[in-house]
């Protein structure tokens, strides 16, 4: 850890990120929270105008920035996003996997088509890309990967059985490769956001049933911002973190507390 009299434990200037999902919401402040830490990030996602915007506003903090869109649940694409983020930066030395899907769909109209869709990029992807993370982050000894997870990674909620297995599995995963690598210098911990206004929401919130119960749920009596992950991505991004691994940290204005 750096001396804290010197340097601040916050500070990723040098640092290689690559965050995935990173077009829109959540993965999108995401990658401009590292940025504005000092770090160059690698944006990830299917849409290469969505990236494209990303980019232009990291380079505008002064961060070198790189597009790479790609459907993530093909794995011979992924693999191909972490070879061009090798070859552009010569590193890699933090992972946000936030790439994922979900949908709402009673148990008995579930197909395997629908299982195979959410669980390929929430579950499949994302291990694979921590894979990817680790063979690039182990030599030099250094690394941190985050993952995003859900409150459906501890809570049960109606019509959501899939993506709430998927993400129950982000945080066993999660704590299962924190262990694995516990001494190898590189720390693995996931994020739990709560309700977030983004596209993926948006129609929760447009309904005044749904919204004004989910308003009663939260403590802080707000919904989430995708801003509202930057801070705490940054603390797990940075050397601050160095004796934190295998947490799932919950960031949802209070919601599992009450």
């Amino acid at each position: 850890m750096p001396d804290a009299s010197t340097e601040s434990p916050f500070d990723l200037t040098g640092r290689v990120a690559l965050v995935t999902g990173a077009g829109r919401g959540i993965g999108r402040a995401i990658a401009l929270g590292l940025a504005a830490a000092g770090a160059d990030v690698a944006v990830s996602a299917r849409s290469a105008e969505q990236l494209d915007e990303v980019c232009d506003e990291v380079q505008a903090s002064g961060r070198r920035a790189l597009a790479l869109p790609a459907d993530l649940a093909d794995l011979d694409a992924l693999g191909g996003v972490f070879g061009s983020v090798e070859d552009e930066f010569g590193k890699l030395d933090i992972l946000f996997n936030n790439a994922g899907t979900g949908f709402r769909k009673p148990l008995l109209e579930i197909t395997p088509a629908d299982w195979d869709h959410v669980a390929d990029l929430n579950l499949r992807s994302l291990f694979f890309a921590c894979q990817h993370g680790i063979r690039l982050m182990e030599p030099r000894g250094y690394g941190r990967i985050i993952n995003t997870a859900s409150l459906t990674s501890f809570l049960g909620f109606a019509q959501v059985s899939v993506y709430g297995a998927t993400k129950g599995g982000v945080a066993q995963l999660t704590k299962a490769l924190a262990v694995e690598f516990a001494q190898s210098g590189i720390t693995i911990n996931a994020i739990a956001p709560g309700y977030v206004f983004t596209e993926l929401t948006r129609p929760r919130f447009e309904d005044p049933v749904t919204r004004n119960w989910l308003m009663s749920r939260i403590p802080q009596g707000r919904h989430g911002d995708p801003a509202d992950m930057a801070g705490t991505a940054v603390f797990l991004a940075s050397e601050a973190s160095d004796y934190l691994t295998g947490v799932v940290v919950p960031v949802d204005g209070g919601w599992l507390a009450a």
